[in-house]
């Protein structure tokens, strides 16, 4: 396969502009349980794109004040609204908020503890 097959096999470039992206409307995405550590986090998001083969997946998502663990894809995230602490089991510890971007990998065992209604625009390869 040469360097110009894959050049055709890769997708388009593109924009997704979301009017109002800190206001839109998102949909309810239930945690399991045993992921909530305390309080009463609640999830919504949003996917705005997803390839052909379900592989790469872009979208919102929203997590309101509490402590939740999650076992990570490989994802790009930038924070719209909000602050989290994430601690990455065996890692680092990243504090986010508005504008910062975050990459988390494939595996990664975290404690997200949210301190203010956190939305993030994420990009997740699976």
């Amino acid at each position: 396969m040469s360097a110009t097959d894959l050049d055709s096999e890769a997708p388009a470039s593109f924009v997704v502009n979301v009017p109002g992206i800190a206001d839109a409307e998102l949909e309810p995405e239930p945690l399991d349980p045993e992921q909530i550590v305390s309080g009463e986090p609640v999830v919504t998001g949003k996917v705005l794109s997803e390839s052909p083969d379900g592989r790469q997946i872009r979208g919102i998502w929203q997590i309101t004040p509490g402590v939740v663990t999650d076992t990570e894809a490989d994802e790009l995230f930038v924070v719209v609204s909000g602050r989290a602490t994430i601690e990455v089991e065996g890692g680092p510890v990243l504090e986010v908020g508005p504008g910062d971007a975050c990459v988390l990998r494939e595996g990664d065992r975290t404690r997200w503890t949210v301190h203010e209604t956190l939305r993030k625009a994420y990009h997740i390869s699976v």
